[in-house]
Parts: structure tokens; sequence; C-alpha cells
């Protein structure tokens, strides 16, 4: 019996950002397939993606596009301009929203100043303005009821959380009416609810005749892939009928740094008995939507806790009060290290024992900024190095770079390089500075599932190494420190993925 391809690739070596990536990769889609592709490695698993979309250079091997020929050649024939991409939606885990003047040049604290949100676009707006006019099953109305973003649409698009941001990403691919969506690591970010309801979501979306590919973990193979294989530098190593695919598991790695070296650069002073961080009655509201609500949380020296919560309820605004990026602070009963916001500390002296993580900040820094200037800028607290270091913070740098391992990347601008360097790069930088309080927003995020065990295991390292105290954030119970062993919990309505 004849099938009937969407692609193939056959006997492809692809160069991805310069280096090659896969030296033999063949892959034949089919029609009915929708396919999930795990890997040890965050890098191949993107330039997959990419070699599809056909952003990869291939010195040897083809590329079938049977499902654009149609398309092609009536598009040929009418003398208009198209491409083959004009079928394929593809939601990164960079995507980058811009502001009314079309441009991405947002800044961190933005999200949290309620004056500046005239800047960019609700969400209704923005996905309005940004949905080519293509007739398809999917309109306005039934892609912001699939996802959930009506209690949303009149939301700046700076206010939303990573798992409503992830949410509006896939939205915008629906409204592009493709015959093919691609997604890399698409339940990142998501809250327990919405990972569990993301199969709803993809058998909505493949009912109306889309075909998915996705990237993801081991671990969370959704409803509706019917295929699951297996990448490598070689190419594709395995392949399973969905319900034929073993489960497996990481739980401890061989970490991979000079440990030494990690400790003498961590703190190992004793632990003073000292309140870090004191909420009382803490309300944080944007017009007459209340964020957070009589909030009373108190954190100790050498604590560590998690962070927990569901999209939307509230983590990133009150991350933005404990590392002084919300001006709403100074309206609150809150104190940090035993002094009350407000009482005439400055921005500077607030921010400086504190270290803080979160996958977004690597889209605020200037495209110039290299890894080597982005953990260097940790020693002074700025989005960017502006400042000669001295000798001795100049060598302090350089250890950083050695420790996890980033010498090659340290002149490459941190946007260009793979995700999980990034973290690397990100947790240096908070690091750097030996902080009182490290503050882990999803800070793991974009990794694949070997980097993410060993994210764990080197924060649980710095643990034992150091008396830093420590919030931790994630929607992954796997990627919690066996040491973190307190919980705050905030409670509000989440939305999730609903045919």
């Amino acid at each position: 019996m004849k099938t009937n391809l969407i692609l193939q690739i056959s006997r492809a070596s692809v160069n991805h950002l310069g280096k090659t990536t896969f030296q033999n990769l063949s892959f034949a889609w089919e029609e009915g397939q929708h396919w999930a592709f795990t890997g040890n490695s965050g890098r191949e698993l993107t330039a997959f993606l990419e070699t599809i979309r056909g952003t990869t250079h291939l010195p040897e091997g083809k590329i079938s596009l049977d499902f654009a020929q149609e398309y092609v050649s009536q598009k040929t024939s009418e003398g208009k301009v198209h491409s083959f991409r004009d079928l394929i939606s593809y939601v990164s885990q960079q995507y980058k929203f811009k502001n009314k003047s079309n441009l991405q040049n947002f800044y961190f604290q933005q999200r949290f100043n309620s004056s500046e949100s005239e800047e960019a676009d609700t969400v209704k707006e923005y996905i309005l303005n940004n949905s080519p006019e293509i007739s398809g099953p999917w309109n306005f109305e039934k892609v912001t009821k699939l996802l959930r973003l009506e209690h949303l649409l009149d939301s700046s698009i700076l206010k939303l959380s990573n798992g409503e941001t992830r949410r509006l990403a896939l939205a915008l691919g629906l409204m592009k009416q493709p015959k093919i969506y691609l997604m890399d690591q698409p339940m990142t970010g998501l809250d327990v609810e919405s990972r569990e309801a993301f199969g709803d979501f993809l058998k909505a979306i493949i009912a109306s005749g889309i075909h998915v590919l996705i990237t993801t973990g081991s671990q969370e193979i959704p409803d509706g892939i019917t295929h699951v294989a297996k990448l490598g530098g070689e190419g594709i190593s395995e392949i399973w009928e969905k319900e034929n695919y073993p489960t497996d598991h990481f739980s401890s790695l061989h970490l991979p740094w000079n440990l030494p070296l990690l400790k003498t650069l961590l703190s190992e002073e004793n632990i003073i008995e000292e309140e870090v961080i004191r909420l009382d009655k803490v309300s944080i509201r944007y017009g007459e939507k209340t964020i957070l609500n009589e909030i009373d949380w108190t954190v100790r020296s050498g604590e560590k806790w998690q962070l927990k919560g569901k999209n939307g309820s509230g983590k990133s605004t009150l991350i933005s009060l404990l590392i002084g990026e919300n001006p709403q602070a100074y309206s609150q009963n809150f104190w940090l290290f035993g002094r009350k916001r407000g009482s005439g500390e400055s921005i500077w002296e607030l921010k400086k024992p504190i270290g803080f993580v979160a996958p977004e900040l690597v889209r605020y820094f200037p495209t110039n900024q290299t890894v080597y200037k982005v953990i260097a800028s940790g020693l002074f607290d700025t989005m960017g190095l502006y400042k000669k270091p001295t000798i001795d913070q100049e060598s302090v740098v350089e250890k950083w770079l050695s420790v996890f391992q980033l010498e090659s990347f340290a002149q490459t601008p941190i946007q260009r390089i793979p995700l999980e360097q990034q973290r690397w790069t990100l947790l240096g930088r908070a690091l750097i500075k030996k902080p009182k309080l490290l503050i882990l927003d999803e800070a793991s995020q974009g990794m694949d599932e070997i980097q993410r065990v060993i994210f764990k295991d080197t924060i649980e390292k710095i643990l034992s190494f150091s008396n830093v105290t420590l919030i931790y954030v994630s929607h992954y119970s796997e990627d919690i420190p066996p040491s973190v062993d307190r919980v705050f919990r905030l409670e509000q309505t989440t939305f999730s993925f609903s045919r």
C-alpha cells in the first residue's frame, strides 16, 4: 500500500550555527503521523527543526518538501512571491514580541511598571496585528477559546506570565493556518495542569488537518502523538510507535565541573540568624486586577524554599518585588534583610546581596553583550557590562567561565549560543557576587533532560558549598534539589488548554 510523504530528509550532513550537527540524517514523515523527538542535546533537537524549516546548510544529502509542491507550483504560476515556509508554523523557545513601534526593545523592568503598559499591544491587538489574512479553519475566536486567552485579551503582552506568553505564541502559530506545526519544547514553562491538557490542544489542531512535530523530554509524550524518535549526532538512532515507547529517567549524573574551583568561588560565611524576607499583607494590583492579595511570608537565612503556583498565580510579580524591579514595593509592608523597602535604600544596595536567574533575562541584554560581559555584569547588577572590571574582577570572571566550561563562548553574544550555555552563563552571572539570596525562576528551562539533571545536581552542590538562602521556582518536581525542604504556594485560578 502506497503512503503519501509529507517530507523526506535523505542522508544529510547538517551545519547549524557554523557547526556540523548531523553526519547522516534521514527521516521520512508520512501523512497521518505526528512526531515527538527526544534526545540528549537540546541544540541537536533545535537544529533538526531548523533543518525542516530550511534554515540550516546541507553540504550533503537533500530534503524533499512534498507537502508544499502544490502550493509552490500554484504560486509560481500566479507570479506571486511565496515560500514553502508559508505553510509552516514554528514556535521556538526564543520567541520575541515587538512593541507598537515594531521594535524588540523592551527592558526587563518594563513589564512591572503599569504606567508603561501602553508601549505594548494588548493580547487581542497583538494577535490581530500579527496574523496573516489567510482563510482556514482557525479564526480569532476559535484560537483564543482553545488556548484560553479570552480573559487576557485586554492585558498588555508585557504583563503575561511565562506560561501565558507560551500560549500566545502557540495561538499566533495557529492563526497562520499551517499545514505543518513545529514546536520546540512547547510544554516548557507550563504548569502541571496545562501540561496534562496539552494533548487536548494537539488533538484539536490535528483534527483540523495540521501535522505536528514537537521536541520534548522522554517523560512528556503528549496525547495526539503517534510516533517517537530519538535523535543523536549521527541522526535518528531509534523510532517507536508511541504505544511501544519506553520511557527513560536520569536520576543522577556525574557533574562535569571543576568542583574544587566552584567551592573556592562561593562564600563560606557562617549563617547569621537574620530575616531575609518578610511580607506582611502584601497586595499588588494593576488597575482593577489583583495579582497578589495580602501575602504573608517570612524567609530566614539559609532556608531553601520552593515557590509554587499555577501559570498566572503571581510568581513573577512576587519575584519582581524581591529583586527590586516592581515600583509598588514602596507602598507595601515589605522587608529585605531586615530593612523596610522605601526607607532610603538605593536600588543598587537592594540588588547587591541578591542573585537572580530567569531564562527571559537573555532577551533583555543588548545584542553586543558577550558571554564574558554578561557574567561580568553580575558584579555591577546591570543588564550588560558598561564599566571596565578591575584586574581582580577579570580574574574572577575567567574562573566562572572555566567552571561552567564556557571559555569557547566567551566572546560570543549570549543570544547566539545554545540555550543550555545561556543558562550556565546566567547562573555564573548570579553567583559571581556571592549572593546571600539566590532566586532561580525556571532557571533550567530549555535544557534537555540530561542538562536539567546536571543543573539540579549543580545547585545541590552549590548549596552544600555555601550558606546561600534559596528560592526555587519550577513546575517540575523532578527539577527541585533535595535540599529544598520548604514550600510557599500561591493560589489563584489558572487557565489551561481546552477544546
